[in-house]
């Protein structure tokens, strides 16, 4: 059996227009008759499929579009062209049997720390929130063993 789709994206695209401004009043009063726009891409042609029961994260580097993407799954940005479909629904549509279906919590808090290796950072972050020995050890090698990282652990 098939399993059903729950998130479809199709060539998911966001584009933002914005204004290079010049120093200078001169350029200031320029540019409120003959503002140059400029156009960036933050999503560019992203096409997915996540089924049900599947365990997926979004990787990448700053600026990649990660946060821009998951922003449009959930409804809170407009796409500039592609489809979203979320558990049959068009997110941005805000139907209100998607949205009480759907949750979205983000978090920017850095855990790891670029000159440290990743367990001292997990050890760090132990001592900081004080976590048992016990829990420490059952979530690490949960997490270890789902992300299958103990090669770099």
């Amino acid at each position: 059996m098939k399993n059903k789709s729950i998130i479809e994206v199709k060539n998911l695209c966001k584009t933002y227009e914005y204004v290079e401004k010049k120093p200078g009043l001169k350029n200031s009063f320029f540019n409120l008759f003959r503002a140059e726009k400029k156009r960036k891409d933050a999503v560019k042609d992203v096409s997915f499929k996540i089924e049900e029961g599947e365990l997926v994260g979004f990787l990448g580097p700053n600026g990649a579009g990660k946060t821009t993407t998951l922003k449009m799954l959930s409804g809170i940005l407009t796409p500039t062209s592609g489809e979203v479909r979320v558990l049959g629904y068009e997110p941005i549509k805000r139907q209100k049997d998607y949205q009480m279906q759907f949750a979205f919590v983000m978090g920017q808090k850095m855990q790891l720390w670029w000159d440290l290796p990743p367990m001292e950072s997990f050890l760090l972050n132990k001592k900081i929130y004080e976590v048992s020995d016990e829990d420490f050890e059952k979530n690490l090698s949960e997490m270890v063993e789902l992300l299958d990282v103990g090669e770099i652990i």
